[in-house]
Protein backbone atom coordinates (compact mmCIF):
# COMPACT_ATOMS: atom_id res chain seq x y z
CA UNK A 1 0.00 0.00 0.00
CA UNK A 2 1.46 3.40 -0.58
CA UNK A 3 2.43 5.16 2.33
CA UNK A 4 1.11 8.69 1.96
CA UNK A 5 3.20 12.07 3.54
CA UNK A 6 1.26 15.25 4.23
CA UNK A 7 1.20 18.37 6.33
CA UNK A 8 -2.09 19.55 8.06
CA UNK A 9 -3.31 23.24 8.22
CA UNK A 10 -2.98 23.66 12.15
CA UNK A 11 -4.04 27.39 11.76
CA UNK A 12 -7.35 25.53 10.88
CA UNK A 13 -7.39 23.40 13.62
CA UNK A 14 -6.03 25.95 16.03
CA UNK A 15 -9.00 28.01 15.56
CA UNK A 16 -11.32 24.71 15.90
CA UNK A 17 -9.96 24.47 19.33
CA UNK A 18 -10.27 28.57 20.50
CA UNK A 19 -14.04 28.60 19.08
CA UNK A 20 -15.28 25.27 19.41
CA UNK A 21 -16.14 22.85 22.21
CA UNK A 22 -13.73 19.09 22.28
CA UNK A 23 -16.85 17.52 19.80
CA UNK A 24 -16.10 19.88 16.96
CA UNK A 25 -12.13 19.80 17.45
CA UNK A 26 -12.21 16.00 17.25
CA UNK A 27 -14.36 16.59 14.11
CA UNK A 28 -12.08 19.11 12.38
CA UNK A 29 -8.92 17.16 13.30
CA UNK A 30 -10.38 13.87 11.35
CA UNK A 31 -12.13 16.19 8.48
CA UNK A 32 -8.87 17.93 8.22
CA UNK A 33 -6.95 14.43 8.10
CA UNK A 34 -9.23 12.73 5.80
CA UNK A 35 -9.04 16.09 3.70
CA UNK A 36 -5.64 16.02 3.05
CA UNK A 37 -5.57 12.49 2.26
CA UNK A 38 -7.90 12.56 -0.38
CA UNK A 39 -5.54 15.47 -1.70
CA UNK A 40 -2.25 13.51 -1.50
CA UNK A 41 -4.22 10.27 -2.66
CA UNK A 42 -5.31 12.28 -5.99
CA UNK A 43 -1.73 13.72 -6.54
CA UNK A 44 -0.88 9.97 -6.52
CA UNK A 45 -3.26 8.49 -9.05
CA UNK A 46 -2.13 11.81 -11.67
CA UNK A 47 0.83 11.84 -10.60
CA UNK A 48 1.97 15.05 -10.49
CA UNK A 49 1.30 18.24 -8.51
CA UNK A 50 -0.88 21.23 -8.81
CA UNK A 51 0.39 23.10 -11.48
CA UNK A 52 3.49 20.64 -12.41
CA UNK A 53 4.66 19.85 -16.02
CA UNK A 54 5.74 16.57 -16.25
CA UNK A 55 5.31 13.33 -19.11
CA UNK A 56 4.09 11.14 -16.39
CA UNK A 57 0.69 12.78 -15.92
CA UNK A 58 -2.17 10.75 -16.34
CA UNK A 59 -5.38 13.19 -15.60
CA UNK A 60 -5.92 16.77 -14.79
CA UNK A 61 -7.75 18.16 -11.25
CA UNK A 62 -11.37 18.74 -11.56
CA UNK A 63 -12.22 20.09 -8.43
CA UNK A 64 -14.25 19.15 -5.72
CA UNK A 65 -17.86 17.69 -4.25
CA UNK A 66 -19.16 17.67 -0.81
CA UNK A 67 -19.80 14.16 0.61
CA UNK A 68 -20.74 12.97 4.22
CA UNK A 69 -19.65 10.10 6.29
CA UNK A 70 -21.36 8.94 8.84
CA UNK A 71 -18.90 7.95 12.05
CA UNK A 72 -18.90 6.81 15.59
CA UNK A 73 -18.14 10.71 16.21
CA UNK A 74 -20.85 12.02 14.30
CA UNK A 75 -21.33 13.18 10.55
CA UNK A 76 -18.97 14.68 8.74
CA UNK A 77 -18.71 17.15 5.32
CA UNK A 78 -16.04 16.26 3.61
CA UNK A 79 -14.38 17.77 0.63
CA UNK A 80 -13.78 15.15 -1.91
CA UNK A 81 -11.34 16.04 -4.57
CA UNK A 82 -12.30 15.09 -8.85
CA UNK A 83 -10.30 14.59 -11.42
CA UNK A 84 -11.20 15.19 -14.96
CA UNK A 85 -11.53 11.41 -16.47
CA UNK A 86 -14.18 10.79 -13.22
CA UNK A 87 -11.40 7.95 -12.63
CA UNK A 88 -10.15 8.71 -9.39
CA UNK A 89 -11.72 7.47 -6.22
CA UNK A 90 -10.39 8.04 -2.92
CA UNK A 91 -10.24 4.82 -0.52
CA UNK A 92 -11.44 6.72 2.16
CA UNK A 93 -15.16 5.43 1.24
CA UNK A 94 -13.99 2.20 0.18
CA UNK A 95 -12.35 1.61 3.56
CA UNK A 96 -15.29 3.05 5.45
CA UNK A 97 -18.59 2.46 2.99
CA UNK A 98 -19.75 6.10 4.73
CA UNK A 99 -19.81 4.28 7.67
CA UNK A 100 -17.02 3.83 9.81
CA UNK A 101 -16.40 -0.15 10.87
CA UNK A 102 -16.07 0.33 14.49
CA UNK A 103 -19.49 2.32 14.15
CA UNK A 104 -21.06 -0.76 11.94
CA UNK A 105 -20.10 -3.21 14.55
CA UNK A 106 -21.51 -1.33 17.67
CA UNK A 107 -24.93 -1.25 16.09
CA UNK A 108 -24.78 -5.35 14.94
CA UNK A 109 -23.37 -5.46 18.81
CA UNK A 110 -26.30 -4.06 19.67
CA UNK A 111 -28.95 -6.39 17.79
CA UNK A 112 -27.49 -9.22 18.33
CA UNK A 113 -27.66 -8.45 22.30
CA UNK A 114 -31.60 -8.24 21.67
CA UNK A 115 -31.52 -4.62 21.15
CA UNK A 116 -34.40 -3.52 18.75
CA UNK A 117 -33.72 -1.34 15.62
CA UNK A 118 -35.90 1.25 16.90
CA UNK A 119 -34.08 1.66 20.02
CA UNK A 120 -30.96 1.27 18.33
CA UNK A 121 -31.66 4.45 15.72
CA UNK A 122 -32.50 6.02 19.08
CA UNK A 123 -28.69 5.03 20.76
CA UNK A 124 -27.00 5.75 17.84
CA UNK A 125 -28.56 9.51 17.72
CA UNK A 126 -27.88 10.27 21.39
CA UNK A 127 -24.34 8.83 20.46
CA UNK A 128 -23.45 10.82 17.65
CA UNK A 129 -26.04 13.06 17.34
CA UNK A 130 -27.02 12.20 13.77
CA UNK A 131 -30.25 9.97 13.25
CA UNK A 132 -29.93 6.54 11.01
CA UNK A 133 -33.05 4.53 9.74
CA UNK A 134 -35.14 1.90 10.97
CA UNK A 135 -33.99 0.36 7.61
CA UNK A 136 -30.70 1.48 7.51
CA UNK A 137 -29.92 -0.80 10.41
CA UNK A 138 -31.69 -3.24 9.16
CA UNK A 139 -29.80 -3.39 6.70
CA UNK A 140 -26.29 -3.28 8.15
CA UNK A 141 -27.45 -6.73 9.77
CA UNK A 142 -27.29 -8.56 6.77
CA UNK A 143 -23.42 -7.97 6.47
CA UNK A 144 -24.13 -10.96 8.89
CA UNK A 145 -24.97 -13.23 6.20
CA UNK A 146 -21.80 -14.55 4.78
CA UNK A 147 -20.61 -14.53 8.66
CA UNK A 148 -23.34 -16.97 9.89
CA UNK A 149 -23.51 -19.08 6.61
CA UNK A 150 -19.94 -19.97 7.02
CA UNK A 151 -20.03 -20.67 10.66
CA UNK A 152 -23.37 -23.11 10.17
CA UNK A 153 -22.32 -25.00 7.30
CA UNK A 154 -18.16 -25.11 8.98
CA UNK A 155 -16.80 -29.22 8.87
CA UNK A 156 -17.68 -31.00 11.90
CA UNK A 157 -14.69 -34.62 11.09
CA UNK A 158 -12.26 -32.40 12.81
CA UNK A 159 -13.14 -33.73 16.60
CA UNK A 160 -15.86 -36.28 17.83
CA UNK A 161 -18.62 -35.75 19.46
CA UNK A 162 -19.58 -38.36 22.10
CA UNK A 163 -22.62 -36.51 23.62
CA UNK A 164 -24.86 -34.41 21.57
CA UNK A 165 -28.15 -32.18 22.59
CA UNK A 166 -30.95 -31.52 20.34
CA UNK A 167 -34.32 -29.39 20.98
CA UNK A 168 -36.96 -27.28 18.97
CA UNK A 169 -38.82 -23.98 19.80
CA UNK A 170 -40.94 -22.37 17.97
CA UNK A 171 -41.15 -18.50 16.51
CA UNK A 172 -43.20 -16.87 14.39
CA UNK A 173 -42.44 -15.62 10.69
CA UNK A 174 -43.83 -13.24 8.33
CA UNK A 175 -44.49 -15.64 4.99
CA UNK A 176 -46.88 -14.77 1.61
CA UNK A 177 -48.33 -11.90 3.60
CA UNK A 178 -49.11 -14.49 6.87
CA UNK A 179 -47.50 -14.96 10.40
CA UNK A 180 -46.38 -19.10 10.62
CA UNK A 181 -45.07 -20.38 13.55
CA UNK A 182 -41.61 -22.72 12.34
CA UNK A 183 -39.51 -24.55 14.48
CA UNK A 184 -35.77 -23.86 15.03
CA UNK A 185 -33.54 -26.88 15.32
CA UNK A 186 -30.30 -26.50 17.25
CA UNK A 187 -27.73 -28.73 17.78
CA UNK A 188 -25.14 -28.40 20.69
CA UNK A 189 -22.49 -31.77 21.59
CA UNK A 190 -19.49 -32.11 24.53
CA UNK A 191 -16.17 -33.09 22.79
CA UNK A 192 -13.98 -35.52 23.73
CA UNK A 193 -12.09 -33.24 25.66
CA UNK A 194 -15.16 -32.57 27.43
CA UNK A 195 -15.81 -29.00 26.16
CA UNK A 196 -19.38 -28.15 24.78
CA UNK A 197 -19.56 -26.94 21.34
CA UNK A 198 -22.82 -25.51 19.30
CA UNK A 199 -22.62 -27.65 16.04
CA UNK A 200 -25.56 -25.82 14.23
CA UNK A 201 -28.85 -24.79 13.48
CA UNK A 202 -31.97 -25.49 10.81
CA UNK A 203 -34.98 -23.67 10.48
CA UNK A 204 -38.15 -25.93 9.26
CA UNK A 205 -41.77 -25.74 8.98
CA UNK A 206 -42.74 -27.88 11.55
CA UNK A 207 -40.96 -30.25 14.58
CA UNK A 208 -41.43 -33.72 12.71
CA UNK A 209 -40.01 -37.06 11.84
CA UNK A 210 -39.04 -35.96 8.61
CA UNK A 211 -37.59 -32.34 9.47
CA UNK A 212 -35.77 -33.76 11.96
CA UNK A 213 -34.28 -36.26 9.72
CA UNK A 214 -32.93 -33.48 7.13
CA UNK A 215 -31.29 -31.67 10.60
CA UNK A 216 -29.63 -34.88 11.22
CA UNK A 217 -28.26 -35.29 7.64
CA UNK A 218 -27.28 -32.04 7.17
CA UNK A 219 -25.08 -32.70 10.09
CA UNK A 220 -23.52 -35.48 9.10
CA UNK A 221 -23.09 -33.82 5.87
CA UNK A 222 -20.95 -32.00 7.67
CA UNK A 223 -18.61 -34.73 9.21
CA UNK A 224 -20.52 -35.42 12.34
CA UNK A 225 -20.02 -39.48 13.44
CA UNK A 226 -22.33 -40.63 15.17
CA UNK A 227 -22.49 -40.21 19.12
CA UNK A 228 -22.72 -42.40 21.81
CA UNK A 229 -25.36 -40.51 23.37
CA UNK A 230 -27.98 -37.92 22.21
CA UNK A 231 -29.69 -36.47 24.70
CA UNK A 232 -33.36 -34.44 24.37
CA UNK A 233 -37.26 -34.75 24.64
CA UNK A 234 -39.20 -37.66 23.93
CA UNK A 235 -40.85 -36.51 21.11
CA UNK A 236 -41.72 -39.06 19.00
CA UNK A 237 -40.46 -37.97 15.63
CA UNK A 238 -37.31 -37.09 17.11
CA UNK A 239 -36.68 -40.42 18.60
CA UNK A 240 -37.51 -42.27 15.03
CA UNK A 241 -35.11 -39.93 13.44
CA UNK A 242 -32.28 -40.90 15.74
CA UNK A 243 -32.91 -44.36 15.38
CA UNK A 244 -32.41 -44.10 11.86
CA UNK A 245 -30.14 -41.32 11.06
CA UNK A 246 -27.43 -42.75 14.05
CA UNK A 247 -27.21 -46.57 13.88
CA UNK A 248 -25.74 -47.93 17.62
CA UNK A 249 -26.53 -44.28 18.87
CA UNK A 250 -28.01 -44.50 22.59
CA UNK A 251 -31.06 -41.99 23.33
CA UNK A 252 -31.06 -40.34 26.45
CA UNK A 253 -34.37 -38.89 27.81
CA UNK A 254 -34.00 -35.81 29.54
CA UNK A 255 -33.96 -36.55 32.61
CA UNK A 256 -35.86 -33.51 34.17
CA UNK A 257 -38.78 -33.48 31.97
CA UNK A 258 -39.08 -37.28 32.70
CA UNK A 259 -39.05 -36.27 36.33
CA UNK A 260 -41.66 -33.43 35.61
CA UNK A 261 -43.91 -35.72 34.17
CA UNK A 262 -44.21 -38.19 36.83
CA UNK A 263 -44.44 -35.87 39.61
CA UNK A 264 -47.14 -34.20 37.59
CA UNK A 265 -49.36 -37.23 38.13
CA UNK A 266 -48.98 -37.59 41.74
CA UNK A 267 -51.41 -35.76 44.58
CA UNK A 268 -50.29 -32.90 45.85
CA UNK A 269 -51.18 -34.12 49.62
CA UNK A 270 -49.37 -36.78 51.20
CA UNK A 271 -47.17 -38.03 48.42
CA UNK A 272 -43.67 -36.89 50.29
CA UNK A 273 -42.56 -40.36 50.84
CA UNK A 274 -43.12 -41.51 46.87
CA UNK A 275 -41.22 -37.76 45.76
CA UNK A 276 -38.31 -39.05 47.97
CA UNK A 277 -38.32 -42.50 46.75
CA UNK A 278 -38.45 -40.99 43.15
CA UNK A 279 -35.71 -38.31 44.25
CA UNK A 280 -33.31 -41.24 45.48
CA UNK A 281 -34.15 -43.52 42.11
CA UNK A 282 -32.76 -41.18 39.66
CA UNK A 283 -30.10 -39.74 42.37
CA UNK A 284 -27.91 -42.57 42.08
CA UNK A 285 -24.28 -43.27 40.70
CA UNK A 286 -24.52 -46.65 39.73
CA UNK A 287 -27.53 -48.13 37.33
CA UNK A 288 -27.71 -51.42 39.30
CA UNK A 289 -28.48 -48.98 42.20
CA UNK A 290 -31.06 -47.00 40.55
CA UNK A 291 -32.52 -50.47 39.02
CA UNK A 292 -33.13 -51.40 42.67
CA UNK A 293 -34.64 -48.22 44.00
CA UNK A 294 -36.97 -48.01 41.58
CA UNK A 295 -38.15 -51.46 42.42
CA UNK A 296 -38.83 -51.22 45.48
CA UNK A 297 -40.38 -48.37 44.71
CA UNK A 298 -42.63 -50.06 42.24
CA UNK A 299 -43.44 -52.73 45.04
CA UNK A 300 -44.09 -50.32 48.14
CA UNK A 301 -46.43 -48.58 46.01
CA UNK A 302 -48.25 -50.43 43.32
CA UNK A 303 -50.93 -51.24 45.11
CA UNK A 304 -52.39 -47.75 45.38
CA UNK A 305 -54.61 -46.84 43.23
CA UNK A 306 -53.58 -42.54 43.39
CA UNK A 307 -50.03 -43.26 42.63
CA UNK A 308 -51.03 -45.53 39.05
CA UNK A 309 -50.65 -42.90 36.63
CA UNK A 310 -47.11 -42.06 38.18
CA UNK A 311 -45.96 -45.20 38.52
CA UNK A 312 -46.98 -46.12 34.51
CA UNK A 313 -44.90 -42.99 33.33
CA UNK A 314 -41.87 -44.21 35.36
CA UNK A 315 -42.24 -47.57 34.14
CA UNK A 316 -42.55 -46.85 30.75
CA UNK A 317 -40.07 -44.08 30.04
CA UNK A 318 -37.51 -45.13 32.98
CA UNK A 319 -34.78 -47.07 31.05
CA UNK A 320 -34.38 -44.12 28.39
CA UNK A 321 -33.72 -41.97 30.88
CA UNK A 322 -30.85 -43.97 33.03
CA UNK A 323 -29.00 -44.58 29.77
CA UNK A 324 -26.21 -41.65 31.18
CA UNK A 325 -25.42 -44.10 33.95
CA UNK A 326 -23.69 -46.18 31.62
CA UNK A 327 -21.12 -43.46 30.90
CA UNK A 328 -18.25 -42.08 33.33
CA UNK A 329 -19.63 -40.98 36.31
CA UNK A 330 -17.75 -37.47 36.66
CA UNK A 331 -20.20 -36.93 33.36
CA UNK A 332 -23.38 -37.68 34.61
CA UNK A 333 -24.49 -34.12 35.92
CA UNK A 334 -23.94 -33.08 32.14
CA UNK A 335 -25.56 -35.76 30.35
CA UNK A 336 -28.16 -36.71 32.41
CA UNK A 337 -31.05 -33.79 30.69
CA UNK A 338 -31.07 -30.91 28.66
CA UNK A 339 -30.64 -28.27 30.86
CA UNK A 340 -27.91 -26.91 29.07
CA UNK A 341 -29.42 -26.48 25.70
CA UNK A 342 -32.38 -25.37 27.74
CA UNK A 343 -30.35 -22.13 28.94
CA UNK A 344 -29.16 -21.25 25.62
CA UNK A 345 -32.93 -21.46 24.06
CA UNK A 346 -33.49 -18.78 26.84
CA UNK A 347 -30.70 -16.84 25.46
CA UNK A 348 -32.30 -16.94 21.90
CA UNK A 349 -35.74 -16.28 22.98
CA UNK A 350 -34.99 -13.46 24.91
CA UNK A 351 -33.44 -11.78 21.85
CA UNK A 352 -36.27 -13.13 19.72
CA UNK A 353 -38.61 -11.89 22.06
CA UNK A 354 -37.17 -8.08 20.98
CA UNK A 355 -38.49 -9.17 17.70
CA UNK A 356 -41.39 -11.05 17.78
CA UNK A 357 -42.12 -11.68 14.19
CA UNK A 358 -39.29 -11.72 11.61
CA UNK A 359 -40.08 -10.65 8.40
CA UNK A 360 -39.08 -13.68 6.69
CA UNK A 361 -37.05 -16.95 7.38
CA UNK A 362 -33.42 -15.90 6.03
CA UNK A 363 -33.56 -13.01 8.73
CA UNK A 364 -34.46 -15.27 11.53
CA UNK A 365 -31.82 -17.85 10.46
CA UNK A 366 -29.62 -14.87 10.83
CA UNK A 367 -30.40 -13.44 13.81
CA UNK A 368 -30.38 -16.73 15.71
CA UNK A 369 -27.13 -18.07 14.08
CA UNK A 370 -25.33 -14.90 15.28
CA UNK A 371 -26.46 -14.94 18.68
CA UNK A 372 -25.69 -18.88 19.06
CA UNK A 373 -21.84 -17.56 17.40
CA UNK A 374 -21.95 -14.96 20.33
CA UNK A 375 -23.28 -17.37 22.80
CA UNK A 376 -20.16 -20.13 21.85
CA UNK A 377 -17.44 -17.18 22.35
CA UNK A 378 -18.90 -15.27 25.24
CA UNK A 379 -19.88 -18.66 27.26
CA UNK A 380 -18.62 -21.75 26.34
CA UNK A 381 -15.01 -20.77 25.10
CA UNK A 382 -14.46 -19.23 28.60
CA UNK A 383 -15.30 -22.09 30.59
CA UNK A 384 -13.03 -24.92 31.58
CA UNK A 385 -13.46 -28.88 30.94
CA UNK A 386 -16.69 -30.53 32.24
CA UNK A 387 -16.33 -33.18 34.94
CA UNK A 388 -13.44 -31.47 36.45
Amino acid sequence: MTQLQFNLDMDILKESVINSNLDTVIKSAVVLVLNEYMEKERDEFIQASAYERTNQRRDFRNGYYDRELTMSIGKLELRVPRTRSGDFSPTVFEKYARCDQAFILSMLEMVINGVSTRKVTHIIEQLCGESVSKSFVSSLTQKLDPVVNEWANRPLNMDYYPYLFVDAMYIKVRENHRVVSKAVYIATAITEKNKREILGLSIDHVESFESWSRFFQQLKSRGLQSPKLVISDAHQGLQKAIQREFIGTSWQRCNVHFKRNIIEKLPKKNSEEIRSMIKRVFGAVKIEDSRRFKEELMKQFSDEPKYEKALEILDDGYEDTIQYMSHPAKMHPHIRSTNSLERLNQEVRRREKVIRIFPNTQSAFRLVGAVLMHYQESSYDKKKSLGK
